[in-house]
């Protein structure tokens, strides 16, 4: 372990998300505000309230992985290991390589793990009996088998993990990725999440909370900040950057991308689900991001928002940014990318983190699309339905999560100063 703190640089991302399987095409789906939120076609929906959600469409993982793999993988598994390999590719690392490191990791999450092998084991049970269920149930349900899989694939032998912390994880696996990596324990680790819980089992949990928007308009279901929002949109995919010391990145020679330079989590330890009124914890969550950036808050220009739809979120989100940023906090470019492609949960923070290093590295502030109906409640610029072009240095992406969790990751434009 290394005495003082490393830089921590983005040198490859990987995802697969309802508006492309590639950096490429993500951002070009940001640019042109592509909205892949329609009509669900997993399942029958006929007896169902929700009817939309964020697919991944034309995903094929026998393009990736051999047959008998894909086979004996949930969903889950499939999308968020795809994601590793495109990240690694993405960074110009191969297998080889990555075993020769000996402490290359990497920390994935996922809020639910494997719900549709859950589902379609259950219901083989009670036809044929539980012990004659696949044997593959255990490995394809467990949460933490997206990152054991990631490092099977690629041979990464050194830490391992998977923070559950619902629609916080994803920036979990980060913040935890990033300080692994700057304090010295890691020279090279892929963090991420991955989610598919576009299942009836799944949706219908939601519902019954009544998390879930019932609105059937794809246009004006997942409406982040609108005054008529009435619930999130569920979505699905996955998330890997590969987070790597500046001196083994330029030893490399590789690209950067962004610099990770700051993480803070806390809890609002009191309710099961509402997000805290005040927003008080949040907000220092930010804060502590902030602090261990070693920045000042007026010196942000973009925070790539938690942003859910939900009527108390977004609310208290809002008044939970005033209260870390103050009079800067309108001066700020917030927006939320789940307007376009719904809420990936335990994926949601890795897909918005390579979304906001992708601001950071294009220049680029993506919108909030959809948006029409101002909330009083909500009133800071959420960059409605047009992106910005605009240089921007320094950039927070949030989660928060059932359980209270709240997370808070910056980012910033690579410089070598």
């Amino acid at each position: 372990m290394s005495g003082e703190r490393r830089r921590v640089v983005i040198t490859g991302m990987g995802a697969v998300t309802p508006i492309g399987h590639t950096i490429e095409d993500i951002y070009s789906s940001l640019r042109k505000g592509h909205c892949a939120i329609g009509p669900i076609t997993a399942y029958d929906t006929e007896k169902m309230k929700a009817k939309v959600a964020g697919e991944v469409k034309d995903f094929d993982p026998e393009e990736y992985l051999d047959r008998k793999t894909v086979r004996r993988m949930d969903r889950v598994n499939q999308l968020g290991v795809i994601a590793g390999l495109k990240a690694a590719e993405h960074a110009g690392l191969t297998k080889d390589y990555l075993e020769s490191q000996l402490n290359a990791g990497t920390i994935v999450s996922s809020g639910i793990g494997g719900l549709m092998t859950i589902e379609t084991e259950h219901q083989r049970g009670l036809k044929r009996g539980y012990d004659r269920i696949s044997p593959f149930f255990i490995p394809m349900v467990i949460v933490n088998m997206t990152a054991a899989e990631i490092a099977i694939e690629l041979g990464l032998h050194g830490h391992c993990s998977c923070p559950v912390a619902a629609c916080a994880g994803g920036t979990s696996a980060i913040g935890e990725g990033f300080r692994m990596v700057r304090d010295g324990y890691s020279d090279i680790m892929f963090v991420g999440g991955s989610e598919a819980s576009i299942t009836p089992l799944g949706m219908g949990g939601f519902t019954a909370m009544k998390a879930l928007t019932l609105e059937t308009d794809p246009n004006r279901a997942s409406i982040p900040f609108d005054k008529d929002r009435s619930g999130f949109v569920m979505g699905e995919g996955a998330g890997v950057m590969v987070l790597e010391s500046l001196e083994s990145a330029l030893k490399r020679n590789a690209t950067i991308y962004a610099e990770v330079v700051g993480f803070g989590s806390t809890c609002d330890a009191g309710h099961i689900t509402a997000p805290q009124e005040d927003g008080k914890w949040a907000a220092l969550a930010m804060t502590k991001a902030l602090e261990d950036a070693g920045i000042t808050p007026d010196q942000v220009d973009y925070i790539n928002a938690h942003g859910t739809s939900t009527p108390l979120n977004d609310h208290y989100e809002t008044t939970a940014v005033r209260a870390a940023f103050g009079e800067h906090a309108d001066r700020l470019a917030i927006s939320s990318t789940k307007s376009m492609i719904g809420h990936l949960l335990g994926a949601a923070g890795a897909v918005e983190g390579i979304v906001t290093a992708l601001a950071l590295h294009k220049g680029y502030i993506p919108p909030t699309i959809n948006y029409r109906e101002k909330d009083p409640n909500c009133d800071l610029d959420i960059v409605p339905n047009q992106g910005r072009d605009s240089d921007i240095r320094y950039a927070l992406s949030n989660s928060l999560g059932f359980g209270g969790h709240n997370t808070s990751v910056c980012f910033k434009k690579w410089s070598d100063r």
